[in-house]
C-alpha cells in the first residue's frame, strides 16, 4: 500500500523496478534527434552504445521506434506519440531531485528553428549574436523551409517554426512581427517618378513560380499594365539583381530594409491596399521545457525589436 492507502500493484508503478530508467534519456534523445548519432552526441554515449540502447528500447518498447526511409530515418506512430509524454516525465522528475531549471550560461542543447531564406536573411544575424552572447555553450540549427507542411512543426527537433501569417499552421500561432510589400527599384529610376510610374515602366523581376505572386493579381485587377524582365527561381537574389542590374520588383519590406546594407535600393510603398504579411511564431508542440520556451520566445522578440 501507498502512504495514503493507494494500492500500488497492479498500478503499473510496482513493474518499474523490473526497468532500466536510464534508457529514457537517451529514448528522448534519439525520438528528438531522429538521428543515432547525434542522440548519442547530445547524451554523451558512443554511437555502439546508443546502438544497443536502442535495441534494448524496442525489446522494452515492442515497437521499432525508427525505421530507415531513403537517405534518413523516420519515427514510427507509436515513437511520435511518446515524445510529449517522455519529455513531460523528464521534465518532471528533474524538478523532483531539485535539477535547475534551463540555464542558458551552461545549456549545451542545440537549438532549433525553421524559417525561409528571407527570414533567415532578416533575422539570422541578430539572432545568431544573441544566442552566442546569452547561450554561449547551445547550437543554433536555421533549418530553411519553403512552404511548411504539418511535419515541418514536429520533425527533426524543431523547437519553433517561423512562418508568414498566410501559411497554414495546424497548432497556436503568435506574431513575432509586422511586414508588407513594397516596390523596390534601382536607385538610377527617374526620381520624380512615384512607385506606379515605375511599376508600368521598369521592367519586374519577378520569382519564377508555377502562381504568380499575389501582389501582381492586385495589379491585373485593376488593369495596371507592367512587363517582366527577369524571372529568377531564388527570392533573395531579386532585391540584389534590382539594384546592381536596373528595374523594379515586389518585396518584402523588411527583406529589402535589410538587402539596405549590401546594396543601394529604392524602396517606394505599394500604390494600393494589401492584406499584411506579418511573420508568426509556431511552437512544436511535443516541447514540454516551459523554462526554455519562455526564453527563447523572450529572445525572439528581442530579435524583432531590433528590426
Amino acid at each position: 500500500m501507498g502512504h495514503d492507502g493507494e494500492d500500488v500493484t497492479g498500478s503499473g508503478l510496482d513493474r518499474l523496478a523490473s526497468v532500466n530508467l536510464n534508457l529514457l534519456v537517451p529514448l528522448l534523445a534519439l525520438l528528438e534527434e531522429c538521428s543515432v548519432t547525434r542522440a548519442a552526441q547530445r547524451v554523451g554515449l558512443s554511437q555502439p552504445a546508443m546502438s544497443h540502447a536502442l535495441t534494448r528500447m524496442r525489446r522494452l518498447l515492442g515497437d521499432d521506434l525508427v525505421v530507415r526511409q531513403g537517405a534518413g530515418v523516420t519515427l514510427t506512430p507509436r515513437a511520435q506519440e511518446l515524445i510529449a509524454p517522455l519529455r513531460s516525465a523528464l521534465q518532471q522528475t528533474a524538478h523532483i531531485v531539485n535539477f535547475p531549471s534551463f540555464d542558458p550560461a551552461t545549456d549545451q542543447r542545440v537549438i532549433t528553428i525553421a524559417m525561409t531564406n528571407s527570414t533567415a536573411f532578416v533575422l539570422g544575424p541578430r539572432l545568431a549574436r544573441l544566442i552566442a552572447e546569452h547561450a554561449p555553450r547551445a547550437t543554433l540549427r536555421i533549418r530553411t523551409i519553403t512552404v511548411p507542411t504539418e511535419a515541418t512543426f514536429t520533425d527533426k527537433g524543431v523547437d519553433v517554426v517561423l512562418i508568414s501569417e498566410g501559411h497554414y499552421s495546424p497548432y497556436p500561432r503568435e506574431r513575432l512581427y509586422d511586414d508588407r510589400i513594397v516596390v523596390v527599384a534601382s536607385p538610377d529610376t527617374p526620381p520624380d517618378a512615384n512607385a506606379l510610374d515605375l511599376l508600368t515602366t521598369q521592367p519586374h523581376i519577378v520569382v519564377d513560380t508555377d502562381g504568380r505572386v499575389f501582389p501582381y493579381a492586385v495589379l491585373e485587377e485593376k488593369g495596371i499594365p507592367y512587363r517582366v524582365g527577369q524571372l529568377v527561381s531564388d527570392f533573395l537574389l531579386v532585391p540584389f539583381l534590382v539594384a546592381r542590374a536596373g528595374g523594379v520588383a515586389l518585396f518584402r519590406y523588411q527583406v529589402a530594409a535589410t538587402m539596405l546594407t549590401l546594396a543601394d535600393l529604392r524602396i517606394e510603398e505599394f500604390p494600393f491596399p494589401l492584406p499584411g504579411l506579418g511573420i508568426d511564431m509556431v511552437w512544436n508542440p511535443r516541447l514540454a521545457d516551459q523554462h526554455f520556451i519562455e526564453w527563447l520566445r523572450a529572445l525572439l522578440f528581442d530579435v524583432a525589436t531590433g528590426l
